[in-house]
């Protein structure tokens, strides 16, 4: 039987809170027990805005797993193959920058995703599963299962398409990038002003209604 559990998809589906902490300076692998112990149920770590290396990564995230902490991986860009790898190296989630429309959410669902959801290409001796050889079905099963995906939306056109990114299958959270989405409206700074909070209230509204 093969079994896997992703603790902050586990949360989320039951409408509890997911509590994460943000990794950016930290680098040996330590860290991971650190924040299971802090009582955090995923890391989010983050390779877009710091030099974390692929290696780094994985070795916090080889060390999260046997920790019963999820590690969510954010990546530099919409880098589907970069996504999969860390999948396939120990990552439990890819936090995806700058969606901005449904075809992009769907094709990142497409590439992380076994089939019949997506067309992932497997590796049958994972550090999800301790490097032991389970049957292929069963393990692309749990894996599709237990992979969180999130979608993040930080710009004017990502706000107009919110609902309908929100909507596609396979996609289990939208977040929300605050400074850039400010940026984006030119309101730099200006979490109060009518329009942000307008963003805002629209992506809440997107959730509520798709139960992402």
């Amino acid at each position: 039987m093969v079994h896997l559990e992703n603790p902050a998809k586990v949360r989320l589906e039951k409408n509890e809170l997911a509590i994460g902490i943000l990794l950016r300076q930290a680098r040996t692998v330590d860290i991971a027990k650190i924040m299971k112990t802090c009582g955090y149920d995923y890391l989010f770590i983050d390779m877009e805005h710091n030099a974390m290396t692929l290696a780094d990564t994985v070795q916090i995230s080889v060390t999260a797993l046997d920790t019963g902490i999820a590690p969510i991986v954010r990546v530099p860009t919409m880098d589907l193959n970069l996504a999969t790898k860390l999948l396939d190296n120990g990552a439990l989630g890819i936090i995806f920058p700058h969606v901005e429309t449904a075809n992009e959410a769907r094709e990142i669902v497409n590439k992380l995703k076994y089939p019949p959801t997506g067309h992932r290409s497997i590796d049958l001796h994972m550090p999800q599963f301790d490097f032991v050889r389970h049957d292929a079905g069963e393990a692309a099963k749990v894996l599709n299962a237990e992979t969180l995906i999130v979608a993040t939306v930080e710009s004017q056109k990502g706000v107009e398409n919110a609902t309908a990114i929100a909507a596609v299958n396979g996609i289990d959270v939208v977040f929300v990038g605050g400074n850039d989405l400010m940026i984006d409206f030119g309101l730099p700074d200006q979490p109060g002003h009518e329009k942000i909070i307008a963003a805002y209230e629209k992506f809440l509204k997107a959730c509520q209604q798709t139960g992402t």
